[in-house]
């Protein structure tokens, strides 16, 4: 399952949102601080819409410390971009888990602190609001949101 992560995350510093989809299982359940829970072609339109927005901006990923066995596997990210409704630099570290079933990522959660990147995301907001759970709850209202809208521009 190494070469699976792998593949998702040289998808991802391609910006490949199409072969980052690959990676996933038709009934994947992906969660994020800033996204919550999204499952199934929900998470792979997360992907998409990620890439589109970052294509020509400096995006860059950089990724290590891959372990899996067959079930399990985890992995250590680190994502350089500029946050577009700000134009702000942000750099995030986060943790990844990941569960497999018939060769794919059934399951995928990424942890990283959220104070840490509304700071850098959105400034002095950021810096007074971005440890509290109604910014969490605001942020995944708004990220679901732009994730919707997304997918109805894609359909057309």
């Amino acid at each position: 399952m190494n070469d699976l992560i792998e593949k998702f995350y040289t998808s991802f510093k391609n910006l490949d949102a199409k072969s980052m989809g690959e990676c996933y299982h038709q009934n994947v359940v992906f969660k994020d601080p800033a996204f919550g829970v999204l499952r199934g072609e929900r998470a792979k339109a997360m992907w998409e819409m990620l890439c589109e927005s970052q294509h020509g901006k400096g995006f860059k990923v950089i990724y290590s410390n891959i372990k899996a066995n067959e079930n399990y596997g985890s992995a250590y990210w680190e994502a350089y971009y500029t946050f577009s409704k700000t134009n702000r630099k942000v750099f995030n570290e986060i943790e990844a888990s990941f569960e497999f079933r018939d060769g794919l990522i059934i399951k995928r959660t990424d942890e990283f602190c959220l104070h840490k990147w509304a700071k850098q995301a959105l400034g002095i907001k950021g810096i007074f609001f971005g440890g509290m759970q109604f910014f969490k709850k605001k942020l995944q209202r708004q990220t679901n949101r732009a994730l919707d809208d997304f997918i109805k521009k894609r359909a057309v």
